[in-house]
């Protein structure tokens, strides 16, 4: 069950940050890391929980975390610039 909630999170997160991308806001920004916070919370469970091998699910997390990242900086710095324009 927590498996399930755990990819249902991330592909959550890997959506929405595509969606904060196309039209940021800080409120979608909030969302975005809530979301990869609760992704990561609940892999950490999942890794401590069933004793999953640490080298590939690090792997496959740091992989997450490198997409996710940089939607997110990339969202960041396209509202930073919406903002400057409007100022």
């Amino acid at each position: 069950m927590v498996l399930l909630l755990h990819v249902l999170i991330a592909l959550s997160s890997l959506g929405y940050t595509f969606y904060t991308f196309l039209d940021p806001s800080v409120s979608k920004l909030r969302l975005s890391y809530s979301l990869v916070a609760l992704t990561l919370i609940s892999g950490t469970y999942l890794v401590w929980s069933t004793h999953a091998p640490l080298a590939s699910s690090c792997l496959a997390g740091l992989t997450y975390l490198g997409v996710v990242t940089s939607g997110l900086v990339s969202a960041h710095v396209k509202l930073a610039r919406q903002i400057s324009k409007t100022d």
